[in-house]
């Protein structure tokens, strides 16, 4: 076989084990996430929209499915609010019920749901009540903000929207990439 014929091959076949390769290959590297998000058709606003059929969004991002990091997934987390009040009905105290939590699954390449996941304990509870605090006093929607910060920064996407309280107001720390770098830009959610 002659060297172009072999460079041919080796060329279509990168272009067909590239994205396989890419997604094998990240190990715990941050700019494998960002070259990973690149290649993502959806962008991170409209996943989050998605994702409200399922709850209020109250954060997103697109991370690796697993330890091995070999897949890209987009995660929105939501808050339904509960059915209002709850009754203990051995003292008679009535208080507030607390939102149930879910992780949404978005399919980065077509948009639909892939699965929703009831949020029940650990580090993930914690992270969506704190995010949960901080969009109960937003008055922009994380969508909104994530479209804001896109539009203000021209070639970057969206990585991430999380929202927190910070000196009693609510922002949201929205991670971006132009495919080669990241930044953080803040926008105001009141």
């Amino acid at each position: 076989m002659s060297k172009t014929r072999i460079a041919a091959a080796l060329a279509i076949a990168a272009a067909i084990a590239g994205p396989v390769l890419l997604y094998a290959e990240q190990g715990n590297d941050p700019a494998a996430l960002t070259r990973a998000v690149g290649q993502a058709k959806l962008p991170l606003e409209h996943g989050i929209a998605a994702s409200a059929a399922h709850g209020t969004p109250i954060s997103a991002k697109y991370e690796f499915e697993d330890d091995d990091q070999d897949e890209l997934q987009l995660s929105v987390y939501t808050a339904n609010d509960g059915p209002g009040f709850s009754t203990d009905f051995e003292t008679g105290d009535v208080r507030s019920a607390d939102p149930a939590f879910t992780e949404v699954i978005v399919d980065h390449t077509s948009g639909k749901i892939v699965k929703a996941v009831p949020i029940k304990d650990g580090g993930d509870l914690s992270d969506a009540t704190s995010q949960n605090k901080a969009m109960s006093l937003a008055k922009r929607s994380l969508q909104d903000a994530t479209a804001s910060a896109v539009g203000a920064n021209r070639g970057y996407r969206a990585v991430s929207a999380m929202p927190q309280v910070r000196d009693g107001r609510p922002i949201a720390e929205i991670g971006l990439t132009d495919g080669r770098t990241r930044k953080t830009v803040v926008e105001r959610l009141d």
